[in-house]
């Protein structure tokens, strides 16, 4: 695989650096067939999106001069870590109303980051307790 960092002419990456694009379980975009799915050779694992290729998305977006869109991909790369349940949950606390207390929203962030090692997310989840406390949002809204 190319360790460089892809660019604005790698995208879109599937078609010109296909060699970068693997699957989860490792498995490359070729890998990727009905006569696979038929044959019960494919799970869902061989479907699930990589950090890496968030990344990869990551440096595109920001050699494109889209630096939000570029820490978008970034903080996304650290959701493959993160349990379903685990990420509803914590969507849940994020809505207004839903956290009574900044204290909730921080345990959350501090699970991110010491469990999942996903270290922009838990300080997008800070952010957002230092927000909502500025603002008033603890306290539920119906």
């Amino acid at each position: 695989m190319n360790d460089r960092h892809p660019g604005i002419a790698d995208y879109p990456l599937a078609e010109k650096q296909p060699d970068r694009v693997r699957t989860a379980s490792g498995k490359t975009l070729d890998d990727l067939t009905l006569d696979a799915v038929v044959a019960g050779d494919m799970t869902m694992e061989d479907l699930r999106i990589t950090r890496q290729a968030l990344l990869d998305q990551a440096a595109i977006a920001r050699a494109a001069g889209r630096a939000t869109l570029a820490a978008n991909f970034e903080r996304a790369s650290e959701l493959v870590d993160v349990p379903q349940h685990y990420l509803l949950s914590v969507y849940e606390l994020l809505r207004p109303g839903r956290a009574t207390e900044k204290a909730t929203l921080l345990g959350a962030a501090d699970v991110l980051r010491r469990q999942y090692g996903a270290e922009r997310l838990a300080a997008f989840v800070e952010e957002a307790a230092e927000v909502y406390e500025r603002r008033r949002l603890f306290s539920p809204r119906y």
